[in-house]
């Protein structure tokens, strides 16, 4: 079975920058644009905090120049302010400086608080504003070049990611295996892998490595080979997870550390051997609705290169649904605030046990993106074993 895995434009340079002018005085627009455009600026200018807004849906701009107060509200600022948090719904880091003739030191604070680069008071000195807005387009510039990097650095990780799942999940007679895998924005350390070792068995590991990012990464990778090298199908788990650690603790900082599950799973008398290195209990649900959670083992690995491991044992029947997972499917929170949770995923899987290994692990991930609005701050992983 297969595993389910779930071009910006170049900053232009000061001199070219793209600029928008938004005041209802035509001769303010007017003599804002000439002067911006003798310093070699491109700049754009409209009447309306509406126009303002469609501009900006028409193109891209790497600084805004706003007025605060229109024709509907020509003292307050409320409708520039309005303005201002459309803006920032739909682009965070386009750089603002606002301009007014009704200045007051609480609308600046406010127009500041809503993600302002700076505030000018009309009438302006011309090389007073070029100099703000230099400094505020060379801002948005390095801002855009940041989050360039940080996705670039993204797509990377989640590439090595990608690289560590199986690229088809090795079934064995009397069960069905499912296993899926929901990056996230922010890349963690997520990692599951199916070993066939014979016809009748199969080694199972889900892991999560603390932390994001390239680093935790590249620690993921240190973990898939240590298990590459050492899982076979005599190797027992609780050897197995012994072995790994020490490899671990030999390649890991002080700060971080690798939770895992690993199991061994035997058609022919339908035994799972396990050991759980400090990693969230998987859930076996069986056929009458009773669970069972899988906890047996020790600490994380890459704490305590001596640990001793302990062998957790269970037997399987036709019906029972085992599922494993990392806490980027039980931690991810509603609109509340409120988590997941596991009492909520173990309802899930009670309610849906009767589905197969891939129509299960479907429905699981669907109740949590429907619970977090689709909004995942750490990988969610799952897999899924069904006993026919």
């Amino acid at each position: 079975m297969e595993t389910i895995v779930l071009d910006p434009e170049k900053t232009r340079t000061s001199s070219t920058a793209r600029i928008l002018i938004a005041d209802d005085q035509p001769d303010v627009v007017e003599a804002l644009r000439l002067l911006l455009k003798a310093e070699g600026y491109e700049a754009e200018g409209v009447g309306s905090p509406a126009a303002a807004l469609q501009a900006l849906e028409a193109r891209d701009f790497d600084l805004l120049l706003l007025d605060l107060n229109y024709t509907r509200d020509t003292t307050s600022g409320l409708e520039g302010l309005d303005l201002l948090s459309h803006i920032k719904a739909t682009d965070s880091i386009v750089p603002i400086v606002v301009m007014t003739a009704w200045g007051s030191v609480e609308l600046a604070v406010e127009a500041m608080h809503r993600g302002v680069g700076d505030f000018v008071v009309k009438p302006w000195n011309n090389s007073h504003l070029l100099d703000i807005l230099r400094t505020q387009i060379e801002l948005g510039a390095s801002r855009r070049r940041q989050l360039q990097a940080e996705e670039r650095e993204r797509e990377d990780v989640e590439a090595v990611q990608r690289g560590f799942l199986p690229k088809e999940i090795p079934q064995m007679e009397g069960f069905e295996i499912s296993g899926a895998w929901f990056p996230a924005r922010n890349v963690g350390g997520d990692y599951f892998d199916v070993h066939a070792f014979s016809e009748k068995k199969l080694g199972m590991s889900i892991a999560d490595v603390s932390g994001k990012g390239m680093s935790a990464a590249l620690l993921m990778s240190n973990l898939q080979a240590a298990l590459k090298a050492t899982a076979s199908e005599q190797a027992s788990p609780e050897e197995l997870c012994g072995k790994v650690n020490r490899i671990i603790c030999d390649n890991i900082s002080r700060d971080r550390f690798i939770t895992a599950f690993y199991g061994l799973l035997d058609s022919t008398c339908n035994r799972l051997v396990f050991t759980n290195a400090g990693h969230n209990s998987p859930i076996l649900a069986r056929r009458d609705g009773s669970c069972i959670r899988l906890g047996e083992g020790g600490v994380p690995l890459g704490l305590f290169p001596d640990w001793k491991y302990e062998r957790g044992e269970v037997q399987l029947a036709a019906g029972d649904r085992l599922v494993l997972f990392t806490d980027g499917v039980t931690e991810v929170s509603g609109a509340a605030g409120e988590e997941f949770g596991e009492e909520r995923l173990v309802r899930v899987l009670l309610e849906n046990r009767h589905l197969s290994a891939n129509a299960l692990q479907e429905r699981i991930l669907a109740e949590v993106a429907k619970f977090s609005g689709g909004r995942f701050e750490d990988d969610a992983t799952l897999v899924v074993v069904a006993v026919k």
